[in-house]
């Protein structure tokens, strides 16, 4: 049995406020083929097929008039709640954003505010940017300080799009520093270049999931990091569309946990994670419009809600004329096992 829940979190856009005797609002773009960018901070599988479990955190996306939707700060944990927690399991604990003392990171890192936009611009170009800084915990280790938990770690990462027309498309993904946790601590390792992967094998810690009677000695954990490069690398909601001309950037985290029990059976967990997934898209025949006389911006903030069920794996929260705040954070639950 699959259980649904969605979680549409306070969202700040910019909306536009006509001055009096000004021009009418911009034409909106056309919603389903237009112009288009989406940022998510982060999204995570856990398992293959109809028992995977996935948390895709509140995509932002573009209005359909010039503005930006923009990621509110309350979100800085995955999972954070028991429903998200049931998806993926007791073990894994991803930060983002800004983070009490002590906290999960190396020295040197200090707490900060994400910044996770999507923009349709005053010439109606696409743009979105994911900026922030990154831990993932493994709390099964059960460490005394939040850092000795901490499995990797990635400071300023950076990821944006933007698609001025389709034969101007451009995409970054960066990170200042990164560490991962091998048998000799949390050490920083070189940020992966290109499409080049970055991959480790046998890290010292274990699956997202408790598994009763784990070997914690014997389970380890291979790590592969790399950008995405393609649409469909994104871990995303439906309504999260391409068009004729997209780019695409973020981060692909792959672990494959190889958990060995005390009486000696063995199983694979596999966990995947995209941090900062980004895009844009434009229709084969855009060139941007001229841009608009400047108006003055209300931002404007809409109450978190929740949504019990339903086929609908995705909420729009829509303003005025349709610009669109956000598209709400998604749980899927699905009964898993644990590995036998």
């Amino acid at each position: 049995m699959t259980t649904r829940l969605l979680a549409a979190a306070a969202v700040s856009v910019t909306a536009l406020l006509a001055l009096p005797g000004a021009s009418a609002a911009q034409t909106p773009v056309d919603e389903r083929t237009g112009p288009v960018s989406f940022a998510n901070a982060i999204a995570v599988r856990v398992g293959e097929g109809p028992q995977a479990g996935t948390v895709i955190t509140e995509t932002q996306k573009s209005p359909t008039t010039p503005g930006q939707s923009r990621l509110t700060p309350s979100r800085n944990l995955v999972p954070r709640d028991a429903g998200e927690r049931k998806a993926l399991g007791e073990n894994y604990l991803v930060h983002l954003g800004q983070f009490a003392a002590p906290g999960p990171y190396p020295d040197g890192v200090g707490s900060r505010a994400h910044a996770v936009t999507a923009a349709l611009r005053q010439d109606t170009v696409p743009a979105a940017v994911a900026e922030t800084n990154y831990a993932l915990q493994d709390q099964a280790i059960g460490g005394d300080r939040p850092i000795d938990n901490t499995v990797l770690a990635m400071q300023r990462a950076r990821t944006s799009v933007e698609c001025a027309r389709p034969g101007a498309l451009t995409a970054s993904s960066t990170v200042d520093r990164l560490w991962v946790r091998t048998d000799t601590g949390l050490d920083q390792v070189s940020v992966p270049e290109g499409s080049t992967p970055l991959s480790l094998k046998g890290l010292p810690f274990g699956p997202p999931t408790a598994v009763p009677g784990i070997d914690k000695d014997k389970t380890t954990s291979d790590l592969t990091i790399r950008r995405v490069t393609r649409f469909d690398e994104l871990l995303r909601q439906d309504q999260w569309r391409a068009g004729d001309a997209t780019a695409v950037g973020g981060w692909l985290v792959e672990i494959v946990s190889h958990v060995v029990r005390g009486d000696g059976q063995t199983a694979d967990v596999k966990t995947r994670m995209v941090l900062g997934g980004v895009s844009c898209s434009v229709p084969k025949n855009f060139s941007g419009a001229a841009a608009p006389p400047a108006k003055p911006k209300v931002p404007t903030k809409v109450p978190a809600g929740t949504d019990p069920g339903g086929d609908d794996l995705l909420g729009y929260g829509l303003l005025g004329t349709g610009a669109v705040l956000g598209v709400a954070a998604v749980a899927v639950l699905r009964r898993r096992r644990p590995p036998a």
